[in-house]
């Protein structure tokens, strides 16, 4: 299952894009993807981005990705879904809304940090994963020291109007719990004002369910 899901990433991700740079005359090396994946990942303060989420028994979401560093992220899922994800700058959050349960990560501890965390070194932990079009860069993440946070595969498109020359398409997480989240970025906008109000939440366990 996480093959087909995996290849489907990257077939999603190997469309033409707006603005995608030519092939390069000569492959470049995996050591110098590897540090302009770290020079977009650096280049990204914030971004807002329609998303499509699959997780591993096939079921699709939708919703608006917003995004700001140091540390805070929201999934807000469509109409009628009474689900948010969202980090604070500190922990994680899952929200289902129709049960009023919370459940909470340290954002260190998920895969996700590798996202929020703007001063986050990949060169030891990042591993670049070959793939069969050469306008597509996908890296896997991941920290042979704490296996337990799980591992994020980070795909990208090359894009001459991107940080470092780069778009990312989405990205496979796989958490501790052996929980695999697939997300498909589009309508991706980078480096844009994002309050710091948009990663507020209401708790369901004090006030009635809403999102």
């Amino acid at each position: 299952m996480f093959k087909s899901i995996f290849a489907a990433m990257l077939a999603l991700a190997a469309a033409p894009v707006l603005g995608q740079s030519a092939i390069a005359q000569s492959a470049p090396t995996p050591a110098s993807q590897l540090a302009q994946v770290q020079r977009h990942l650096a280049g990204v303060s914030s971004m807002t981005a329609s998303f499509t989420q699959t997780d591993r028994a096939g079921k699709v979401l939708t919703g608006t990705l917003t995004l700001k560093k140091p540390g805070k992220v929201r999934f807000q899922y469509e109409k009628g879904v009474p689900l948010l994800a969202v980090a604070d700058g500190n922990s994680l959050y899952f929200i289902d809304y129709s049960v009023r349960q919370v459940s909470r990560w340290p954002i260190g501890q998920s895969p996700m940090r590798v996202l929020l965390d703007p001063s986050k070194d990949i060169s030891g932990i990042a591993t670049l994963v070959p793939t069969a079009n050469p306008d597509v860069v996908s890296v896997e993440v991941r920290d042979p020291k704490h296996p337990e946070y799980g591992r994020i595969t980070l795909i990208f498109a090359r894009d001459a109007s991107g940080p470092a020359g780069l778009q990312m398409q989405g990205w496979v997480a796989l958490d501790s719990q052996n929980n695999r989240t697939t997300i498909r970025l589009s309508n991706q906008k980078l480096n844009v004002p994002v309050s710091d109000g948009a990663f507020r939440w209401n708790d369901p366990r004090r006030s009635s369910p809403r999102g």
